[in-house]
């Protein structure tokens, strides 16, 4: 078994930011604690820190047992392997390195095969075992049929890359969950994840017995899964030992605190100041008062040396100002349509001021059907679908494929729209986005290239949201501000998401199944067994 403890910890950006600065928590045994905070706050780089990958500026982290790691880009380790490397990747130390030595070895073979090299391949092969290769490949095995559905002697040459990002994170969970390490750190390990895969990640944090530190900004998984919460925000952090549920009012209240403990530093302040002003003037008048002045004057010297209590951080501050605009009566119209290959005929009327959430597992053509009412010719379909009178769509990707955006700067990008650059620094300001602007597209974190593309949404008018996974990137802030902006909006909004907090603010609910059948329900349905009870 074993846990975390970090002390006093700080870290230092190579440009000189102070990123952290005294961070101090501990997981014990068996724990399942959420690391959450804004995006930027530096999770990632304290996930990194407790694996051994960067070492802070001060302080320690410290843990016992081993540790398994699951990165925030799986794609960061996985770009043109092998399912069996990947699987390598994410094992213990030893393991890892008797696997990468055996593809090295099997590499030197292929481009000369002869007694020396035979030796050296026979040797990785017999270093492999010792490591406890070959047990991990029966371990394997159970984790492949239950991610990807074949075993692993079928798919373990198969690239990485042609797995959907949902299967990788699967696998790499799999294999973690099932390993032998004592110690998790998941990094939003439930991105890409559809509802029955965060379904089943939250069963198995349930379940588990390994200490668990995982980063995620979904409320739902949170509430339901971690029994504390780290939060890192403004260089520091704290922990609310309980759940979700009263997590905003615990923060308030702990904001109050710091309000008060504040206020009674400025007024001590204030005393001791006021104090040694008027011992100053009865000492120049008596030397007898001389003692009590340098006394006052020691006091306040110490008092401001220990230098007042922590502020309350920053807010967030994100105003998303989505207007719209009135439209004909029905917003979307689709009668018998089919996405090729991907569903079976259905109808649909969207009605003006409607919002529908639109759910089911990855691969049931979510995407596709936002991707036809947005324009993308690519989709094929059958039957037929239209946009209503004054409709005028807004596309908000998944994957932020913006190759329209990817090179230009957020105010070149945003003076496309007749902005000067006053009205432009407002409006990236509203967003949180003002510290960058001239930084490209390609250059923000997925949840500030996600706040840009909703910010677009808003200066284009459109009349008409079709979000593909809006919040999947956005931190909990960023995330109530959109929830608060789609309340406000006059238009149609037809979303496809995995949030369940998200989408419970829904009117009501498209259900794309796996057999390809479309039912629409007044109450969302987050499995496939619900789903059928769902059918007429």
């Amino acid at each position: 078994m074993g846990h975390l403890e970090v002390a006093h910890l700080a870290y230092v950006l190579p440009d000189g930011t102070d990123l952290l600065d005294d961070v101090s928590f501990r997981v014990g045994q068996a724990e399942v604690a959420g690391l959450i905070g804004p995006n930027g706050a530096g999770k990632t780089t304290l996930m990194r820190i407790l694996a051994g990958e960067l070492s802070p500026s001060a302080g320690n982290a410290v843990h016992s047992g081993t540790i398994g790691v699951m990165p925030q880009f799986i794609g960061s380790i996985s770009n043109d392997i092998s399912v069996r490397a990947l699987l390598v990747s994410v094992s213990g130390p030893n393991l890892c390195a008797a696997g990468q030595a055996v593809e090295r070895a099997e590499l030197v073979m292929i481009e000369d095969e002869n007694d020396v090299t035979s030796t050296a391949y026979a040797q990785a092969l017999v270093d492999w075992g010792d490591a406890g290769g070959y047990n991990a490949e029966v371990l394997w095995d159970t984790c492949t049929v239950a991610a990807l559905g074949m075993p692993f002697d079928r798919c373990q040459y198969r690239p990485v890359r042609d797995l959907s990002g949902g299967e990788q994170k699967r696998l790499v969970l799999e294999a973690l969950f099932r390993g032998p390490d004592d110690v998790l750190l998941l990094d939003e390990p439930d991105n890409y994840l559809d509802v029955a895969g965060k379904l089943w990640l939250e069963s198995r944090l349930k379940e588990t017995t390994k200490t668990v530190l995982l980063v995620s900004h979904d409320r739902e998984l949170l509430a339901a899964a971690a029994r504390r919460l780290i939060t890192v925000e403004d260089g520091l952090a704290w922990i609310h030992g309980g759940g979700f549920g009263n997590y905003h009012e615990a923060r308030e209240a702990r904001f109050r605190r710091i309000d008060e403990l504040r206020r009674r530093w400025d007024d001590e302040h204030r005393r001791l100041i006021d104090m040694v002003a008027t011992l100053r003037v009865q000492a120049a008048m008596s030397t007898a008062m001389a003692s009590r002045y340098q006394a006052a004057q020691t006091r306040l010297a110490r008092f401001e040396e220990k230098g007042p209590p922590q502020t309350r951080p920053p807010e967030q501050k994100i105003t998303m100002r989505l207007r719209g605009g009135r439209t004909g009566k029905r917003a979307v119209t689709c009668e018998g349509l089919e996405l090729v290959g991907l569903t079976k005929p259905f109808d649909l009327d969207l009605a003006f001021g409607e919002r529908i959430a639109v759910l089911g597992r990855n691969g049931t053509g979510k995407s596709h059907f936002l991707r036809l009412l947005a324009g993308d010719g690519a989709v094929s379909s059958q039957g037929k679908f239209r946009l209503g009178a004054r409709v005028k769509p807004g596309f908000f990707t998944q994957m932020h494929d913006r190759p329209d955006l990817g090179n230009a700067s957020l105010v070149d990008i945003l003076s496309t729209f007749g902005r000067d650059r006053g009205q432009i620094m407002e409006a990236l300001r509203r967003y949180e986005l003002h510290r960058q602007p001239d930084r490209r597209f390609l250059d923000l974190s997925g949840g500030q290239q996600a706040r840009l593309q909703i910010l677009l949404l808003e200066i284009s008018g459109a009349t008409l949201l079709l979000l593909d996974e809006p919040t999947d990137n956005l931190d909990m802030a960023s995330a109530e501000a959109l929830e608060r902006g789609l309340a406000e909006y006059e238009g149609s909004v037809l979303a496809v998401t995995h949030d369940r907090w998200f989408a419970r603010s829904f009117d009501r609910y498209m259900i794309f199944a796996a057999d390809g059948t479309i039912v629409q329900t007044d109450e969302p349905v987050w499995d496939e067994q619900g789903f059928q009870r769902k059918q007429p």
